[in-house]
């Protein structure tokens, strides 16, 4: 699957298809699973409620919100690759992590749970035929296309792994 061009995406959206890296995606998106795997698997459940400031989230709801998102991004692609014209809203992330209960869940069961996820958003997308991955719609009021998304999904874990590993770890 070719990188999206710019047009396939809002100027938004930069800031994570900024931070894919090189490769194929397909091949990303799986690297990035084993690496996530063996990341959260050295947090212990001690660190894993830290926050680095008041106010910020706990590690766990980071992983919580990379869980959520990875979901709603292979909604998305989904939708819009199935020819649904129709606009997808936006998501309110603070409200989805306050809302997620992550600090009452454990490390082996959040890092389960994205392990879960990103293997249906890789079968999803690899189930793709090519002729639908330029296929666009509109999610939050920004255009997207359903190869951008598939992009976007490694992006988005790559900045919040960056977040973890200066912040967190």
């Amino acid at each position: 699957m070719e990188r999206p061009t710019a047009s396939e995406y809002a100027d938004y959206f930069e800031q994570y298809l900024s931070q894919t890296g090189e490769g194929e995606v397909f091949t990303l998106l799986r690297e990035q699973a084993r690496e996530m795997k063996s990341l959260l698997a050295g947090i212990s459940e001690e660190k894993a409620g830290y926050r680095y400031e008041p106010g910020k989230w706990s590690l766990k709801q980071v992983i919580g919100h990379l869980i959520d998102s990875e979901r709603i991004f292979a909604y998305r692609a989904l939708a819009f690759a199935r020819g649904d014209r129709q606009p997808l809203p936006g998501f309110e992330q603070d409200d989805y992590v306050d809302n997620g209960h992550f600090d009452e869940r454990s490390m082996q069961e959040l890092a389960r749970d994205f392990a879960t996820a990103r293997d249906s958003s890789i079968a999803l997308i690899e189930s793709l035929h090519p002729s639908v991955h330029a296929a666009r719609g509109v999610a939050d009021g920004k255009p997207l296309s359903a190869r951008a998304i598939a992009w976007l999904m490694v992006g988005h874990v790559n900045h919040h792994t960056k977040v973890l590993r200066e912040r967190y770890l």
